[in-house]
């Protein structure tokens, strides 16, 4: 059964940064790029390093898009689609994400 689960609050996530949360038993890393409510949610899991670190990488931009860089390996991940720059064969799961009155929440 899909649903979607709260959060936090927007204003819990700092402009700029990633932040990992436990969603049922998922590790959801979100980002928030800048002051906007765009939101963008992603497995934690680096397929590379295997580690659960995405939510600490840097986003970068490159040819006009927003992407993950990991912490570990520094491969590149789309916060769209969550396939890698670098090795297009490998994708992450990307999550739905939203804001609804001013509570974060990701569909799972």
């Amino acid at each position: 059964m899909s649903q979607w689960i709260s959060i936090c609050n927007l204003d819990d996530l700092i402009p700029g940064t990633g932040v990992c949360a436990l969603v049922g038993d998922q590790q959801v890393a979100i980002f928030r790029p800048d002051n906007s409510e765009q939101l963008f949610a992603l497995n934690n899991k680096d397929p590379f390093a295997q580690s659960n670190v995405l939510s600490r990488g840097i986003i970068c931009q490159h040819q006009d898009q927003l992407w993950i860089a990991s912490p570990l390996k520094k491969q590149r991940f789309s916060l769209v689609d969550g396939h890698c720059l670098e090795q297009p064969d490998i994708k992450i799961t990307c999550y739905q994400i939203q804001v609804h009155q001013g509570q974060v929440q990701v569909h799972l």
